[in-house]
């Protein structure tokens, strides 16, 4: 029986095809450093499968050069994807890789400005992690007082008690005298 194709990030994959990408990732932590490469080609072997313009390709291939620490190949194909109109989730994880690529290559500013926006964006299950990754850059930009209530913020509702306590908190780290 054929596959049948479904679209994504306005693309016709298959489901097999995210299946497969889904195990290759599995498999990520069987690699060795010393083998990143081999697990890179894993994935440009999957991409080379997708249309030339899918946002998709450069958005599975900045996540394999991050994972196996090179944020500074990542950056650019993080910002392709992005250009290429990935969308909803999966734009939403590229803004977080982004962000914290863009940290570890000096550029904290930047992802200052890629994610405050997120904060607003319509919530879901990255939430927290948009706010550790904004912390971590605003932290490394000196303003750990504001990196820190995220990070409470973030925190407060997973606490079996002192939630209200908590948020109170955070919010005076950034709204002293109040």
């Amino acid at each position: 029986m054929p596959q049948r194709a479904r679209v994504c990030e306005g693309v016709a994959v298959t489901e097999d095809w995210e299946e497969r990408t889904a195990a290759a990732w599995a498999t990520f932590d069987d690699y060795e450093e010393a083998d990143a490469a081999d697990f890179r080609a894993v994935i440009d072997a999957l991409v080379a499968e997708l249309p030339a313009d899918s946002p998709l390709g450069p958005f599975e291939r900045a996540c394999a050069w991050d994972s196996t620490g090179h944020s500074d190949r990542a950056v650019p194909l993080y910002r392709e994807a992005l250009a290429r109109g990935l969308s909803g989730y999966r734009a939403r994880r590229t803004k977080i890789q982004l962000a914290s690529s863009l940290r570890n290559t000096r550029q904290a500013e930047e992802g200052v400005k890629l994610l405050t926006p997120e904060l607003d964006a319509p919530s879901d299950e990255l939430d927290d992690a948009v706010r550790a990754c904004l912390a971590l850059c605003l932290a490394d930009l000196g303003r750990e007082r504001e990196g820190l209530s995220l990070v409470i913020t973030a925190l407060a509702p997973h606490l079996p008690r002192y939630q209200r306590s908590m948020a109170n908190y955070a919010r005076l780290l950034v709204q002293p005298g109040e």
